[in-house]
């Protein structure tokens, strides 16, 4: 497998929206409860600081893909944030890693500071076993932060790097 990073365009949007629906349709890492149609979904991912797509170049499918955006406005707007997602049959391949990586150098050039995450799930061990071997520091833990799509609550545990 052969994966390139690209940057989003309407080739690739129903692919894109398929991915992001994939991961808030399972209801255990997105805030989000509501998948998009897709003419939502292109102006979303259009509004997006970035929007990098994860594609096997041999055969032209989306794996994954990253937004990156600012965190806030104004005095706060040097802090950026970033969601990941990777499609369940492409699990395990470093993807996510790979997507990672590039968004904390593209955000960089973009000329961020910080990367925050403000939500990430307690029992996404493979998210926080990453974040964490990739430098980042941990927050604290906000219990009951985020509600499953069983709706049962967990903890969520804020992360940030300085880029």
């Amino acid at each position: 497998m052969n994966i390139e990073l690209v940057e989003y365009n309407k080739n690739y949007a129903k692919a894109a929206l398929a991915i992001w629906n994939e991961i808030v349709e399972a209801g255990d890492a997105f805030p989000q409860d509501k998948v998009m149609e897709l003419d939502e979904s292109i102006t979303f991912f259009n509004s997006q600081t970035a929007t990098i797509l994860a594609i096997d170049k041999e055969t032209n499918i989306v794996l994954g893909l990253y937004i990156l955006h600012p965190n806030n406005v104004g005095r706060c707007s040097h802090i950026c944030n970033a969601s990941y997602a990777v499609t369940k049959r492409a699990r395990g391949l470093k993807i996510g890693r790979m997507l990672v990586k590039d968004c904390l150098n593209r955000a960089k050039a973009y000329g961020f500071k910080i990367l925050q995450f403000n939500a990430v799930v307690a029992s996404n061990q493979v998210a926080l076993n990453l974040y964490k071997d990739l430098g980042f520091i941990q927050l604290g833990v906000i219990p009951n932060g985020f509600r499953n799509k069983n709706g049962d609550y967990e903890a969520i545990i804020p992360h940030y790097i300085e880029l």
